[in-house]
């Protein structure tokens, strides 16, 4: 019999199982009106095989250990929520390919290997601030997903028959991007578009072309001294969501054989196999409540977001809770505080984790998307380049002060050329945003955006190891 984890909570040794949390108060809680139809897709799901194996969830908290002690660095980007619509191959496809050439950037830039890890394949539900919204003004209840409810106004009531439908599209877009990349997606022979036609800056193109036409010619290099291997033509890629809906979550949660364990001595543990990696949001990472009682209990590796009402004592309680063995990678912090906070709040975060027994074992991650959002005329949501790139800077040059490592970035993107954040070498204004404005909830940086984000990460680590302070300078 499998042993039941447990750990400390203000002072008690509770046990955990995965209906634990079910006792403790919830935030984001959805109240399905039809209890029994719940009940079948809840049932439906216990039936389903897992989406991810445990033998990959262990080579990601392997990836992360890495990150953690500072010899790798963490991609983690895709839509802000998923749509069933997106479960189709081009935009499967743009979003690994965008992924794989932020990717080679910023190995070029940082020297460092790169973990990357798709918001993509679950990411379906989304907190909101309130339950109603107006729409045309009418009171409706808020969208808050596909995997609870629809965007269409008449489509808001909650359906539990869209659990069962989110497990067999994020099924599907897992299983896309396995073949893709097996078919070569991620073959680094063949050619990605590095079209730099729409940065205008001279200093910025030249900067940009000189990194590109180094990885091509390493390509090219290495294809002629025949040092290819197969991790030249594949890429791991992992996924990632919110694990916001427990009443997804906890179906998916399966007691499996470790695959670390010995073979004389097979240990189990619990695994969500609904993704490689979840994590806690902002609304919901109170210490006594149901989403940390949860997650306290799988073998994922964890993120948990972290912002300006987070106290510094509380990241110490919720690593306590989360990660007793403290388990170097087990937990990603993930800082979104708004580029003109984030000076005032990192660094007491920094010291309240590094100078306790977590020393070294967080992957500390910034996620400069949320903390940026503003609403411009007519209300239209949006985020500015120039923003989100202040708050990576600062994060950057706050844990070199600190004596910390930053492993990671956490962005909204896509693959398609949408038009929801302002700035850019494209300088998109506020005009432009209505061109292609496609998001149902949160701006995403467009391939481009993303793309010049990734050059100008890499422009910083590679001016860091030259010695030199100076620094691209950042467009729109």
């Amino acid at each position: 019999m499998a042993d039941t984890t447990t750990t400390k909570i203000n002072g008690h040794t509770p046990e955990w199982t995965p209906d634990s949390w079910r006792s403790k108060p919830m935030k984001q809680c959805p109240d399905y009106p039809d209890k029994a139809a719940l009940a079948k897709s809840v049932a439906s799901l216990n039936r389903l095989p897992p989406i991810v194996h445990p033998r990959e969830i262990n080579q990601l908290k392997q990836h992360l250990r890495d990150v953690a002690q500072g010899k790798a660095f963490l991609l983690q980007g895709g839509d802000c929520a998923e749509l069933f619509d997106y479960c189709e191959q081009n935009a499967i496809e743009s979003k690994i390919k965008l992924l794989l050439q932020m990717s080679l950037v910023l190995v070029w830039g940082a020297n460092k290997r790169v973990v990357r890890i798709g918001r993509m394949a679950g990411q379906y539900a989304k907190p909101r601030s309130s339950p109603m919204e107006t729409v045309d003004g009418r009171q409706v209840p808020s969208f808050r997903g596909d995997i609870l409810n629809g965007f269409h106004v008449d489509e808001r009531e909650l359906d539990p028959d869209r659990l069962v439908k989110a497990y067999h599209h994020s099924s599907a877009t897992l299983n896309y991007i396995r073949a893709a990349i097996a078919s070569g997606i991620a073959d680094l022979s063949k050619p990605l578009d590095w079209s730099l036609t729409h940065v205008h800056d001279p200093e910025l193109k030249a900067k940009y072309e000189n990194a590109v036409e180094f990885l091509k010619d390493m390509r090219s290099f290495m294809h002629t001294i025949g040092a290819e291997n197969e991790k030249f033509h594949t890429v791991d890629l992992f996924t990632s969501h919110e694990g916001l809906l427990l009443e997804y979550e906890q179906p998916l949660t399966r007691l499996l054989e470790d695959p670390t364990s010995s073979r004389t001595k097979p240990k189990q543990a619990y695994y969500d196999t609904s993704a490689h990696f979840l994590w806690i949001g902002d609304r919901t990472r109170q210490l006594d409540h149901a989403h940390v009682e949860f997650f306290r209990g799988i073998a994922n590796p964890l993120g948990v977001k972290v912002g300006p009402t987070t106290p510094a004592s509380d990241l110490l309680e919720l690593l306590r809770a989360l990660n007793p063995a403290r388990e170097p990678g087990k937990i990603t912090l993930i800082t979104r505080y708004g580029a003109d906070k984030v000076s005032a709040l990192l660094p007491a975060h920094i010291r309240a984790v590094e100078d306790s027994e977590y020393a070294r074992t967080v992957v500390w991650q910034c996620d400069p998307m949320h903390g940026n959002t503003q609403a411009v005329s007519r209300g239209i949501k949006t985020r500015r380049f120039t923003d989100i790139f202040s708050e990576l800077q600062e994060t950057l040059r706050i844990h070199k002060e600190q004596g910390s490592y930053l492993g990671g970035v956490h962005l909204e993107l896509t693959g398609d050329p949408v038009t929801e954040c302002l700035g850019g070498s494209e300088g998109l204004g506020e005009d432009d945003l209505s061109t292609n404005y496609t998001s149902f909830c949160d701006p995403r940086l467009n391939e481009k955006q993303a793309l010049e984000l990734a050059f100008l990460i890499a422009d910083h680590y590679r001016t860091e190891r030259n010695g030199s302070g100076k620094s691209s300078p950042v467009i729109g």
